[in-house]
């Protein structure tokens, strides 16, 4: 930059910085340009002589920027305030993840291979904080060890657990598990809570190496039903926004409860088109519709979904407050919206028999299955019918007149020519070898008392299968219509998984008489075939969850890599903006492409996605962690009542400490702890999950079917404790041969429990294979 040139008209950004901020200061892109010329790290100051920034004002919005680039991972600050940019550092940056057992792992930005970080450098920070780390070597697992240089960001400023006195010592126990450390509560700021009292306390001083963290009391947490307080406790603690501020609820109001002539504008008029919503019983929030007709090829294929991105606009309270949340948070018994009720529910919501704004995915599918054309346009629709999944089965599967009745006949035929589209999409589905789990999903039934009434299996039919399908066409031809145009957005990936966690997926599966083909690059088809010989066997759902636990975790980014679960090139999220911010952030971009203007002018620069991506995929897995956790806190309450009760049940997890089982029908988890399986040792062969009593013979391997009692169920610690009845059936025991790791296990020397869902080599990280079914994420 010359002596002469002011930095205003050096700033490609500058007319977008302008119409956002009043007062507009360098972009971040441009600061990066400044720091990567100027070849030395620079201060704040440093920036503010080189940009000849005088006013302090100004001077204080550059070093706020400057500071939220470090949040962001942009740059790095080191000890003498100075900025570095980080490709001149060899540093990893990333989002912590705490374990139970006080270790940890950093999940880097960039997708690569997480950072193993033991006991003594979790010490200074905690689950979720973003962090910059070297690596330091390889640890005794062959996993890449990491110590943390800085931490960028301190993302958990308050927990929330079990206030405990111990010899006039107060300190909060947290809910959250992966938040190990104890936060020590001085007597001056109990504020009246009493031994035993849920709490939640904000911390005063993170901890440090040589001192625990420090809180103060804020909330002491009435205990009411047993769903309400586990969910007012999971909103604690993990940090979950769930209150709208003043502006935000006054901007989602103002634009009144129906479609204005304003908004029809250039719009496509569809209310004609017989275009219908299918979505659970219990669903409030309608944002997508579907219709079909049958064309001379094979169909055309409407999917018109919400248009968010009409109402909510960069820079208003309602954008603000929905990048916060980057999604809906789905509770049993409770829904966290991302909008507003006023648009959530009301004016997006794609309710029958009212005009509603949407963005249309309009497609033309053939008799294979192949999306030939696509085109995106902006429309009105008035939805024709509200079905469930339920009732969309009894009409097009089991063809019940009584329900076929109750649709209209234009509905009807859509319908029926939905079911068309869907059978030819399916078949090309595993014609490209797209991996598919079909497990039934258990749902938590809470009743009016606030108790949980029951544990009820919802499997899925060809209608949630019919959506799906539906759905997973409209993101692949919206990645499609972005890549065309070439415009930064967020891409839903799923990488390759590991080479080594495929190899001992391998290893393990031939333990098992099962073949899995490694030769060459893992792709797709050769999983899907798998999964097809697995179909139909005894231990079919443990392999299936093996085989989902080697996958790698779906994420949002600009770089597009592709979706192996799915076996696509281009995948995006556009069918949920209503509840998923990456969603919204699509539809932007596709409008913006449609309106012809620059890609230059769009409001958002791959830089800025970059950060959204790493933030949605971070509030993505916050949300995915407290559902869970709600979830399996209420399966424990529901067991409290049938402690002595026996079960059948299936191995899903084998340890040198025990047997982790699954309650069959329930979902539940429990553990058979080895010290309780009889008078004998039992040798742990740990290349084939197998316990083998030395004395008996008796073998103990995944997939095997047992019948057990409930001896304990402790919900805070979210465990239930399980005793051996019998081995009603066992799955696959072959013979092992000489010279393979064994280690041997007295089974009255008390061992170390282990986590409720089973070992793994890491944290746990949710569902892996990334289909994103529709159905499953309401």
């Amino acid at each position: 930059m010359s002596k002469n040139q002011h930095w205003r008209q050096a700033d490609a950004r500058q007319a977008s910085e302008s119409e956002r901020y009043a007062r507009p200061i360098p972009s971040r892109s441009f600061l990066l340009e400044v720091l990567a010329k100027a070849g030395t790290p620079l201060t704040a100051e440093g920036f503010a002589a080189l940009l000849k920034l005088r006013d302090k004002g100004l001077r204080a919005a550059l070093e706020a920027r400057l500071g939220a680039m470090v949040r962001d991972g942009e740059l790095l600050r080191n000890r003498r305030d100075e900025y570095l940019l980080l490709e001149r550092v060899s540093v990893v940056t990333g989002q912590v993840t705490g374990h139970r057992d006080g270790f940890g792992f950093l999940v880097p930005d960039d997708g690569s291979d997480d950072l193993f970080l033991p006991p003594g450098q979790m010490r200074t920070v905690m689950h979720g904080d973003r962090v910059a780390a070297r690596v330091v070597g390889i640890d005794a697992r062959n996993r890449k060890e990491g110590a943390i240089v800085e931490v960028l960001e301190r993302r958990t400023h308050q927990v929330a657990g079990r206030f405990h006195l111990e010899r006039d010592v107060g300190f909060v126990e947290p809910d959250n598990r992966r938040i190990s450390q104890r936060i020590v509560i001085p007597a001056r700021d109990r504020n009246g809570a009493t031994h035993g009292a849920l709490v939640v306390a904000e911390l005063v001083q993170v901890p440090s190496r040589h001192a625990e963290a420090i809180g103060r009391i804020t909330r002491i947490l009435p205990e009411l039903g047993i769903a309400d307080t586990a969910i007012e406790l999971a909103i604690a603690s993990h940090q979950l926004p769930h209150e709208f501020s003043p502006a935000v609820l006054r901007e989602a109001r103002r634009f009144g409860k129906q479609l204005d002539g304003a908004t029809m504008g250039e719009r496509v008029d569809l209310r004609l088109v017989p275009l219908i919503t299918i979505d659970g019983d219990d669903a409030r929030d309608f944002d997508d519709a579907v219709f079909a007709e049958p064309t001379r090829g094979g169909w055309r294929l409407l999917v018109a979904i919400a248009d968010v991105s009409h109402y909510v606009r960069p820079g208003m309270a309602l954008d603000t407050e929905a990048r916060l949340r980057a999604t809906s948070v789905y509770f049993p018994h409770r829904v966290i919206p991302m909008l507003p009720e006023e648009l959530s529910n009301q004016l997006c919501s794609l309710m029958p028999d009212v005009d509603r704004a949407c963005m249309v995915a309009e497609m033309s599918v053939t008799r294979e299955g192949k999306v030939t054309r696509a085109k995106f346009y902006a429309a009105v629709m008035r939805s024709h019918a509200r079905l469930t999944y339920t009732k969309a089965a009894e009409a097009l599967v089991d063809r019940r007149p009584d329900v076929r009745a109750s649709i209209t006949a234009e509905a009807l035929t859509s319908l029926e020519a939905l079911y068309d589209v869907y059978r030819a999409l399916r078949r090309h589905r595993e014609v490209r070898g797209a991996l598919d789990f079909e497990s039934a999903e258990v749902k938590v039934v809470v009743g009016e008392d606030g108790r949980v009434a029951e544990l009820k299996s919802y499997p899925r039919n060809d209608a949630h299968r019919l959506i799906e399908e539906c759905m997973i066409a409209a993101n692949v031809e919206a990645a499609g219509f972005l890549k065309k145009h070439k415009m930064p957005a967020l891409y839903r990936v799923h990488a390759q998984p590991d080479e080594d966690r495929i190899l001992e997926l391998k290893r393990f599966l031939a333990t098992r008489g099962l073949l899995l083909e490694t030769d060459g690059e893992m792709d797709p088809q050769k999983l899907s075939r798998l999964l097809k010989q697995v179909h139909g066997r005894p231990d079919a759902a443990m392999l299936e969850g093996m085989i989902i636990r080697s996958l790698a975790q779906a994420v949002y980014q600009p770089e597009n890599i592709g979706h192996f679960g799915l076996a696509l090139t281009e995948y995006a999220h556009f069918t949920s903006p209503i509840r998923r911010y990456p969603d919204l952030l699509v539809h932007r971009a596709i409008r913006h492409a449609l309106s012809g203007e620059a890609v230059e002018d769009f409001e958002h620069p791959t830089r800025e996605m970059v950060v959204f991506g790493q933030e949605c995929s971070s509030r993505e897995r916050r949300a995915d962690e407290a559902t869970r956790g709600v979830v399996t806190y209420l399966k424990c309450e529901f067991m409290k009542e049938r402690v002595g009760e026996t079960f059948a049940g299936v191995v899903t997890g084998v340890t040198d400490f025990g047997l982790f089982v699954q309650l069959e029908g329930l979902q539940v988890d429990g553990l058979i702890h080895v010290a309780t399986l009889g008078r004998d040792y039992y040798r742990y062969e740990e290349d084939r999950r197998t316990l083998v009593g030395e004395r008996s013979g008796q073998r103990f391997t995944l997939g095997d079917k047992l019948t057990v009692r409930v001896t304990r169920v402790d919900p805070s610690d979210r465990k239930i404790d399980l005793e051996l009845v019998a081995q009603t059936e066992v799955a696959f025991h072959p013979r092992r041969k000489a010279g393979k790791k064994e280690v041997k296990v007295a089974p009255r020397i008390a061992a170390k429990r282990g986590p409720l869902k089973g070992p793994r080599n890491g944290p746990a990280k949710g569902p892996r294979h990334g289909s994103d079914k529709k159905s499953r994420s309401r």
